[in-house]
């Protein structure tokens, strides 16, 4: 029997990993006899992960997964590259064993970039943010980034371009080498441009109250309607309001 924490983590994971969509409805009863517990426990996980942002509740529609808007994911990245950057330049200095902990991470990353698991490669390309907190000493920050990294998940998978994965391991690279050398400096502007580079990425649209309607009542022009609508004069009709 799955216990409130667990089932709250596997669904964070799950989120990480690009296997929960945003909107995914969350039933209850489904996850009670997926992890062969109580609804009150499954009750427990999901307003846990409400707190935190990652599910939202509907008192007739049930639980969900958010729908970050396009100004959440602006402040999104916004609130990351304010927490990453500045755990990095309060930092004095990172031991060996942490140094050795983000290289293996990094490794695992480069294995998951190469294979064909979207879902591992997604997980660890966020996890190694978190993993980076833990490794400079602030775990409170590390659990803080973990949702945080999760909502930027879900605004991703909304409004960003495939991500060339490759390209955000070696940045991940290249912030570790800095850590490594000592220079603080450095993998403060490497992490601030890493992050900078992905929010830019993303394709937010802007808001336009009549797009369902405009995009329903646009003018039919195929076959023979075309070449009506391109011989005859042209007059003002609905569409061209639109």
């Amino acid at each position: 029997m799955a216990t409130s924490p667990e089932i709250s983590d596997r669904i964070l994971e799950a989120v990480m990993a690009r296997k929960l969509e945003p909107g995914s409805r969350l039933g209850e009863q489904q996850l009670a006899m997926l992890f062969d517990c109580s609804r009150t426990i499954v009750r427990e996980a999901l307003t846990r992960l409400a707190a935190r942002g990652i599910v939202t509740v509907s008192a007739r529609r049930g639980w969900y997964v958010v729908e970050p808007t396009a100004d959440e994911a602006r402040e999104a990245f916004e609130a990351r590259k304010v927490i990453e950057t500045g755990l990095i330049r309060s930092s004095k200095s990172i031991d060996k064993p942490a140094v050795q902990k983000l290289r293996a991470h990094i490794a695992r990353q480069k294995a998951a970039v190469k294979g064909t698991d979207v879902g591992a490669r997604s997980f660890l390309l966020g996890d190694f943010h978190v993993c980076l907190a833990e490794c400079l000493g602030n775990s409170l920050l590390a659990d803080t980034l973990r949702d945080f990294t999760a909502r930027t998940t879900l605004i991703a998978m909304r409004y960003q371009s495939p991500e060339d994965a490759a390209r955000s391991c070696a940045e991940h690279v290249g912030i570790v080498a800095a850590l490594e050398a000592g220079d603080l400096k450095k993998a403060e502007q490497l992490m601030a441009a890493h992050l900078s580079t992905w929010q830019k990425k993303l394709h937010v649209p802007g808001e336009d109250p009549l797009h369902k309607l405009r995009t329903a009542l646009a003018p039919v022009t195929t076959g023979a309607r075309a070449q009506e609508l391109h011989t005859r004069k042209r007059s003002t009709y609905l569409g061209e309001v639109l």
